[in-house]
């Protein structure tokens, strides 16, 4: 650029608007760290408004000077060098900031849901219900957000408005293609809301999936995590669960009723051995004393079946009960009724030989 292209161009007021882009961006981010900082002084006791507005501070910091550099190129003459440009590229920068804003505003709102109904107490089951509806539909919400800013930014394109419109004059064929490679991410996504809304699953809860127990760690857009007793993590499909039966154990409350089953010989006194049964419930904390009940539940061929029904307030207790009981029972009989545990019997007959029997005899 020479000199006189140097003086046009300061005569057309183009150095103006360099210098009030310039200005424009330094009050915006005067005005961010002012106004994010009055913010949170207000939402201090609002934990949701608080939430919302922490993760909406970084996006805030670049929203404001966009949307004053866009009123800026906005206002300069046509004239401007590469102006074209520069407003469509604030304009795909602002956009991608407000889908960024958008989506830290759900999850912020969702951790602030989140943080009013922890799930470190005795009855966890609303709080369970309500972290899992929280979190699948600010997924949702996020994944929605993202969807309509990557929407808006295509269409800032005009080859990408005629893509669209050609995809529209074959949308029988492109339709069907698309609607196939997409099925597994729609399935999700609705699978995911139905979870949210009808909750067969929640966060905590324990599950027996494909034989495996364990508990939901995690639940995400697309699968759900299941923390195996083990300590391994098995992976599942949002859809699976709409498709296939599963056993929930803690579906509408976390308290349980476990199994000991005892086999006993056919002489072995019934009232003793529920007194040590009660006894040794009392003395386990995991019990919750809503039931400890010793029945007879078989007749054997040897010997007959015992089962101890035994109360938790959850299922991990109840695991670590049963192992009490079955070892404080099999420990009472083997120091009080030995002879009665169970046993195979036979009968031996001898015979002599003066006692044969008259039809030899007669032989």
């Amino acid at each position: 650029m020479n000199l006189s292209e140097l003086v046009a161009w300061v005569d057309d007021s183009s150095l103006r608007i360099v210098v009030a882009a310039g200005v424009s961006v330094v009050l915006a981010l005067v005005v961010a760290r002012i106004g994010a900082a009055i913010v949170l002084r207000l939402t201090r006791s609002m934990p949701v408004l608080a939430r919302v507005a922490e993760q909406c501070r970084s996006p805030a910091q670049f929203l404001l000077p966009l949307i004053a550099l866009q009123v800026v190129w906005h206002s300069a003459p046509d004239a401007f060098p590469l102006i074209g440009g520069i407003r469509h590229a604030n304009g795909l920068l602002l956009l991608a900031t407000l889908t960024w804003a958008g989506m830290r505003a759900a999850r912020g709102a969702a951790m602030g849901v989140i943080g009013l109904h922890p799930v470190d107490v005795a009855d966890n089951l609303n709080a369970r219900r309500i972290h899992t509806q929280t979190r699948m539909l600010a997924r949702t919400i996020m994944f929605v957000v993202l969807m309509a800013g990557l929407a808006l930014m295509l269409m800032t394109f005009p080859g990408a408005r005629q893509f669209g419109a050609s995809l529209l004059a074959s949308a029988g064929v492109a339709g069907l293609v698309v609607g196939i490679a997409a099925r597994p991410v729609f399935s999700n996504l609705i699978a995911g809301l139905q979870i949210a809304l009808a909750q067969p699953i929640r966060i905590d809860d324990v599950l027996i999936v494909q034989g495996e127990w364990g508990r939901v760690e995690e639940i995400t857009g697309a699968y759900v995590v299941l923390k195996i007793w083990d300590e391994r993590r098995m992976i599942i499909p949002l859809q699976w669960f709409i498709e296939n039966p599963f056993q929930n154990w803690t579906r509408s409350s976390a308290q349980i009723t476990g199994t000991v089953l005892l086999w006993v010989d056919y002489r072995m006194p019934m009232e003793p051995l529920r007194h040590a049964a009660l006894r040794a419930c009392e003395a386990a904390a995991e019990w919750d004393q809503r039931l400890c009940l010793l029945q007879v539940v078989e007749a054997g061929e040897h010997s007959v079946q015992l089962r101890l029904l035994v109360t938790s307030a959850n299922a991990s207790l109840n695991w670590d009960l049963r192992c009490k009981v079955r070892e404080a029972l099999v420990d009472f009989m083997q120091r009080e009724y030995p002879q009665y545990l169970p046993r195979m019997r036979a009968e031996l007959q001898t015979q002599h030989s003066g006692d044969t029997p008259a039809g030899q005899l007669a032989g």
